[in-house]
C-alpha cells in the first residue's frame, strides 16, 4: 500500500509536465498525419498509379489492421516492463517514424518509376502503421500510468482537438499543394510536411517522465500466455460481449476508405478536393474530441462509442444517397466525429475493464480482435465495390453498422459501473 501511495504521489508530481509534453506530441503527430490521410490523400495518390479497387482497399486495411493487429503479440512482454516509455521512444523512432521520411523519395519516383513507387508506398505505409502497432500497447499503458483515470478523457479530448484543429490547417495546405503543383510534386511536398511534423512529435514524447511500476504478475512463457487468453474472456463475459460488438462495427467500416475516391470519380473532381474533404473530416473530429473527452470523464466511454458508431453509420448511409458532391463535406464531418470517439474511447475503455497488472492484455485483446476484422473488411469491401458498385457497398455497410450499435448499446454494461459495483461489494465484505 505504501508503494502504491508513493507511485501515485510521483504521478501527481509529474502530471503537469507529462500532460504538456504528451499533449504536444499528440498535437504535432495528428497535424502531420493530416498530410498523409489514409481516407483521402493516400487513396487518391494510389489511384494515380493503379485503378485496382482491391489495391485501393488495401490502404484502409493497412491503416486499421496494421495498427491494431500486432498489439496482442506484444502485450505479454510489455506487461513485465517497469517503464513503458522505452518502447515508443527507442523502438518507435525506427518502427513508426522512419518510414514516413522515406515516403518522400518514394513519391518523387512516381513520375519516373510508377510501379516501383506503387510498391514503395504500400511497403512504407505498412511499415509505418505496423511499426506503430508494435509499440502501441506500451504507449497506451504509459499514458494510463501517467494520466490519472479521472483526467484521461480530458487529456485525449484536448490533445486530439488541438491536433485535428491544426490538421485542418494541414488539410488546407495539402489542398493548396495538390492544386498548385503537378503530380507527383504536390504529394512529395505533402509527405515531406508529414515527416517533419511527426519527427517533431517524437521529441516531445521523449521528454515524458514515467515513474517505475513493477508488475506483480508472474512471468508467463508466451505459449502459456496464449493458452490463458480464452480463460480471460470466459471470466469476463461483459468484455467478451464488448469485443463481439467491436468485430461487427469493424466489419461495418469496410466502405470508409472508398468514399473519397467514389466522390472524386463520380463527379470528376480535382485532386485538391482530397484536402478539402480531409479538412471537413478534421473539423468534425476536432469538435467531437472536445465534447467526447468531457462526456467520457463524466458518463463513461461506452456512451461515447455508441455515439461514434451512430455517426459513422450515418456518414456511410448519407454517402449512399448523396445527390451532389457538396454532401460529402457532411459525410466526412460525420466520419471525423466517429473517428474522434473511436480513437479516444476505443483506446481507453480497455483500461477500465481490467486491473493495472492485466491492462496490457486487455488492451491487446481489444485492439487485435477488432483489428483483425478491420484489416480484412476493406479488402472485402473492395471486392464488393467491383461486384455490386460503391453505392450498394455503402448500403450494406450502413446495415452492419446498425447491428453493431445494437450489440454495443444493449448487450454491454458500462465497465466503470461494473467496476464500482465490484469494489462496493468487496468493501462490504
Amino acid at each position: 500500500m505504501a508503494d502504491e501511495r508513493a507511485f501515485e504521489a510521483e504521478v501527481e508530481r509529474h502530471y503537469r509536465h507529462n500532460f504538456i509534453v504528451n499533449f504536444l506530441d499528440g498535437a504535432a503527430f495528428w497535424f502531420g498525419a493530416s498530410f498523409i490521410a489514409a481516407r483521402t490523400i493516400l487513396p487518391l495518390y494510389v489511384s494515380h498509379l493503379t485503378d485496382s479497387k482491391l489495391l485501393l482497399g488495401l490502404i484502409p486495411a493497412i491503416a486499421s489492421g496494421g495498427w491494431l493487429v500486432p498489439q496482442l503479440f506484444t502485450a505479454n512482454w510489455v506487461q513485465r516492463l517497469p517503464r513503458k516509455k522505452v518502447v515508443p521512444v527507442r523502438l518507435g523512432l525506427f518502427s513508426e517514424r522512419l518510414p514516413v521520411f522515406l515516403l518522400v523519395p518514394a513519391a518523387w519516383l512516381s513520375a519516373r518509376l510508377p510501379a516501383v513507387a506503387l510498391a514503395a508506398v504500400f511497403v512504407l505505409f505498412a511499415w509505418h502503421v505496423v511499426g506503430a502497432g508494435l509499440i502501441a500497447v506500451a504507449w497506451q499503458d504509459m499514458i494510463a500510468k501517467i494520466i490519472p483515470v479521472d483526467r484521461r478523457g480530458r487529456f485525449f479530448g484536448l490533445t486530439n482537438f488541438s491536433g485535428t484543429a491544426a490538421g485542418v490547417l494541414g488539410a488546407a495546405a495539402a489542398a493548396w499543394l495538390l492544386d498548385g503543383y503537378d503530380f507527383p510534386d504536390g504529394y512529395v511536398l505533402c509527405f515531406a510536411a508529414a515527416a517533419a511534423l511527426i519527427g517533431v512529435s517524437w521529441i516531445f514524447l521523449a521528454l515524458t517522465r514515467e515513474p517505475v511500476q513493477v508488475s506483480q504478475t508472474e512471468h508467463v512463457p508466451q505459449r502459456e500466455y496464449w493458452r490463458r487468453l480464452p480463460a480471460v474472456l470466459r471470466g469476463d463475459r461483459n468484455f467478451a460481449r464488448y469485443l463481439l460488438s467491436q468485430v461487427v462495427i469493424s466489419l461495418g467500416g469496410m466502405a470508409g476508405g472508398f468514399v473519397a475516391v467514389y466522390a472524386v470519380q463520380r463527379w470528376d473532381l480535382p485532386d485538391a478536393e482530397a484536402g478539402r474533404l480531409t479538412a471537413a473530416m478534421l473539423i468534425g473530429q476536432a469538435a467531437c474530441n472536445l465534447l467526447f473527452g468531457f462526456v467520457a470523464d463524466r458518463k463513461g466511454h461506452k456512451l461515447v462509442l455508441e455515439w461514434s458508431t451512430l455517426l459513422g453509420t450515418l456518414a456511410i448511409g448519407l454517402a449512399a444517397i448523396a445527390p451532389a458532391p457538396a454532401w460529402f463535406y457532411a459525410v466526412f464531418a460525420l466520419s471525423g466525429g466517429s473517428v474522434a470517439g473511436f480513437i479516444l474511447s476505443g483506446i481507453m475503455i480497455a483500461f477500465e475493464f481490467s486491473s493495472p497488472d492485466m491492462r496490457p492484455t486487455y488492451i491487446g485483446l481489444n485492439n487485435t480482435t477488432s483489428g483483425a476484422v478491420a484489416s480484412v473488411s476493406p479488402l472485402f469491401g473492395g471486392w464488393l465495390a467491383g461486384t455490386i458498385g460503391y453505392q450498394w457497398l455503402f448500403v450494406l455497410a450502413f446495415a452492419i453498422g446498425l447491428i453493431g450499435f445494437a450489440l454495443l448499446r444493449w448487450s454491454v454494461r458500462e465497465p466503470r459501473r461494473v467496476s464500482a459495483a465490484r469494489h462496493g461489494a468487496q468493501s462490504g465484505d
